[in-house]
């Protein structure tokens, strides 16, 4: 790897890998899902149940004194500090949400907790917009994985940071990553012919988004084609639910509203990203209150991921603009 990529959550509240304390990887709305899962986490805490639903329920600042009394009895909880960062993100209040994840790395009994509270930290300057930063914790987590030989994961972790990056629109940095992904996870030892076929997807579906960002219409339809043909191949079947979501993205850049939200409307609807999409192109179409509507659901997502790092601040912020 070149010496300038030499710089790549732990959301015990939902998903950011599964791991030590339940992180969630790739996000389904710009990174498509791998077709295997990661490690498996082990049963949350019982205060960590009950601060999720407390945030589930929009009672935030209940669940942060719930984690900050465990803290007062436990302060080296692993997971009471990794709950805490990750609702003190969704509040807006990174800068704090870091100390909690620096101290977790701090107390993480293991290489791999470790690198799954550093891959938070990543996610906690994604909800700033950060691209630069979380690039920063990316690679660390990189490098862990680099150590275990695991080129999947190293190609995940480089996905995830490019997804950051696109959606602060550094579109370089987004190439350069998703390049670095696609190039990681094909180092893999007797690559099968499927997760091959994975990889080339998501550089397509990757380079299709790019394309469309930079109001290149013609290039972003060429890689859409590129993708369907790969997903025609049969290899990645649950890949199919990515390509309404790629070509409604493409559309929504192409200034194609309608077409655009016809295929969101086929796109997983539970994705904050999406929901926010889905809120700016009925936005476009005049509909105002179904974009309030739309951006309601992106605003109140309780993820600690990319997806929810780009739409849950961009929809507060719109919301708060309406009123």
């Amino acid at each position: 790897m070149p010496a300038s990529l030499k710089l790549v959550a732990v959301f015990v509240c939902t998903n950011l890998i599964a791991s030590a304390q339940s992180s969630a990887p790739a996000a389904p709305a710009q990174t498509p899902a791998a077709p295997t899962a990661a490690p498996q986490a082990p049963a949350q805490p019982e205060f960590v149940r009950q601060g999720q639903q407390l945030i589930r329920d929009g009672k935030i600042d209940d669940a942060i004194a719930l984690y900050r009394k465990t803290l007062e009895a436990s302060p080296d909880s692993l997971a009471a500090n990794n709950a805490m960062g990750v609702a003190l993100d969704l509040k807006g209040q990174g800068a704090d949400a870091r100390k909690y994840f620096a101290k977790a790395i701090e107390v993480a009994p293991t290489a791999q907790a470790r690198a799954s509270a550093t891959r938070a930290v990543a996610m906690s300057y994604a909800f700033e917009g950060n691209c630069k930063k979380a690039i920063e914790q990316e690679q660390k987590v990189i490098d862990y994985y680099a150590q275990q030989q695991d080129y999947f994961q190293q190609g995940e972790v480089a996905d995830e940071a490019a997804r950051v990056c696109i959606d602060a629109g550094d579109l370089d940095s987004t190439a350069q990553w998703y390049q670095t992904g696609h190039d990681l996870g094909l180092r893999e030892p007797d690559i099968k012919p499927d997760r091959r076929d994975l990889w080339d997807f998501r550089m397509e579906h990757a380079l299709a988004r790019i394309a469309a960002r930079r109001g290149n219409k013609a290039e972003a339809e060429k890689h859409v084609a590129a993708a369907k043909a790969i997903l025609d191949r049969g290899t990645n079947p649950q890949q199919a639910q990515f390509l309404p979501y790629l070509v409604g993205y493409v559309a929504f850049y192409g200034g194609e509203y309608k077409v655009a939200l016809g295929e969101l409307q086929k796109a997983n609807q539970n994705d904050p990203f999406i929901q926010c999409l889905m809120a700016q192109t009925y936005e476009k179409l005049g509909d105002k209150e179904k974009a309030t509507e739309y951006y309601r659901k992106a605003a109140a997502t309780t993820n600690h991921n990319p997806p929810a790092a780009y739409a849950q601040p961009f929809a507060k912020k719109k919301l708060a603009q309406a009123n």
